[in-house]
């Protein structure tokens, strides 16, 4: 059955396999959600659950998102959003969505909000090509014809400069690399569009919603932790001793 959570982009970075091959990977922080809402056929015409994500101050939010979370014994939240086709039999209100719903190796869709542009010109909102770049051509990149004489109007849809990005976009079939339950944190293959700190939701692929990709082994880094209480300063005074030690026992050797 198809099943969500909201999150929260943080950048992308890059993991490795044991072969050595690259995944570049974008980390979505996943805080645990509560479902604030339950819709079912009888009531609502549809079966879906709300999310609710992100918690906000009390003295923020209105009387109405108040008692709406009220409900789910949960605190005010920032974002709302709606997973439709669940198998609503599986959840109860107030229950928490956490980053173990999903498994690494599935597939799933992430939709965001892409990056605003600005007012762009039709070359970059629209990719199209310009015109000569020569003294005599009246033509660089200006966005061509406005259409033919007999309407005496401009058709709609044609491509005009304009407001570019804050656009709903969805990309579809990215792959769970890493689940990590423990700090919150989903690595997901590819990027994924909007700028760092967006809102984010990862829904089960419509396109393959069984397929699991074949697990990879990740490389491991261990680093070994600093005790307590530990002078840092003695640390490095000792390690620079090492390393000039070094270097003059080589010196001697040549």
């Amino acid at each position: 059955m198809k099943k969500g959570i909201l999150g929260r982009k943080i950048g992308m970075t890059q993991v490795f396999t044991e072969e050595g091959k690259l995944i570049p990977v974008t980390v979505v922080e996943v805080t645990p959600n509560v479902i604030t809402q339950i819709k079912s056929v009888a009531t609502d015409g549809y079966d879906a659950i709300q999310l609710g994500f992100s918690d906000k101050r009390e003295k923020l939010a209105t009387k109405a998102s108040i008692g709406h979370t009220n409900k789910a014994n949960t605190t005010p939240k920032r974002f709302f959003k709606e997973i439709s086709g669940v198998d609503i039999t599986n959840y109860s209100l107030g229950q928490e969505i956490k980053a173990d719903i999903f498994s690494v190796g599935e597939m799933v869709d992430v939709t965001g909000t892409s990056k605003g542009k600005g007012f762009q010109g039709v070359i970059k909102r629209h990719n199209q090509s310009r015109g000569p770049m020569g003294h005599g051509s009246h033509y660089h990149r200006r966005p061509g014809s406005m259409g033919t004489m007999r309407p005496m109007r401009v058709f709609k849809g044609k491509n005009l400069p304009g407001h570019m990005g804050v656009e709903t976009v969805t990309i579809q079939n990215l792959e769970i690399v890493m689940v990590d339950a423990l700090n919150n944190v989903v690595l997901v293959k590819g990027n994924i569009p909007g700028p760092k700190k967006s809102l984010v939701i990862i829904k089960t692929a419509v396109k393959n919603p069984d397929k699991v990709n074949e697990t990879v082994d990740l490389v491991k880094y261990s680093v070994s932790p600093i005790e307590e209480n530990t002078d840092l300063e003695s640390v490095s005074n000792t390690e620079t001793e090492e390393v000039a030690n070094a270097e003059v026992s080589e010196t001697a050797e040549n």
